[in-house]
C-alpha cells in the first residue's frame, strides 16, 4: 500500500511509533514500512505536487490484527503516537462483529484497527446488540 501524505516526517514518525518499528528505507521522497504482523508493505510518498490529498475518496485503511488485546494495544501506540481517535475501542455486533478502533493519521486517513470475534466472545452478544466499550475511559 503506498500514500501520498502531507508531511513525510511527520507521517513516518507517526507510523514509527504507531507499529512500534522503524522504516526499513527511508530518503527524502519515501519512507517504507513493514509490519510482519499485519502482512503489511506501507509506503509513505512525498506529496511532491502539492495537490490536495482525497481523504474522502480513500474511506479507510483496515488494518486486521490478531484478537481484543491487539486492538487495544494498537489504541494505545496510536494515542502515544498522538492520533486523533474517532471511535475508541469497542466491541461492535451489527454488520460484522468486531473489535475495532478507528483513527487518523496525520494526513487525515481513516485507519480502522479490528479482529474477528472467536465463538466465545460472538457468545457473549448482548440482547440489545449495542457496542460495548473496550476500556473504562478512553481518550476521544
Amino acid at each position: 500500500m503506498s500514500l501520498r501524505v502531507a508531511d513525510l516526517a511527520r507521517s513516518t514518525a507517526f507510523y514509527t511509533a504507531f507499529f512500534g518499528l522503524s522504516p526499513k528505507d527511508r530518503t527524502a521522497r519515501y519512507s517504507t514500512f513493514i509490519v510482519p504482523q499485519l502482512h503489511l508493505n506501507l509506503v509513505l510518498l512525498v506529496n511532491d505536487r502539492g495537490e490536495t490529498l482525497d481523504t474522502y475518496s480513500l474511506y479507510h485503511l483496515g488494518l486486521g490484527v490478531a484478537g481484543k488485546a491487539e486492538v487495544i494495544d494498537a489504541y494505545h501506540a496510536a494515542v502515544a503516537a498522538g492520533a486523533e481517535v474517532v471511535k475508541p475501542p469497542r466491541t461492535t455486533w451489527r454488520g460484522t462483529p468486531l473489535h475495532e478502533l478507528w483513527l487518523r493519521d496525520p494526513s487525515g486517513y481513516l485507519l480502522e484497527v479490528y479482529a474477528r470475534l472467536t465463538d466465545a466472545e460472538l457468545a457473549q452478544m448482548p440482547a440489545d446488540m449495542e457496542p460495548l466499550f473496550l476500556l473504562d475511559s478512553p481518550q476521544v
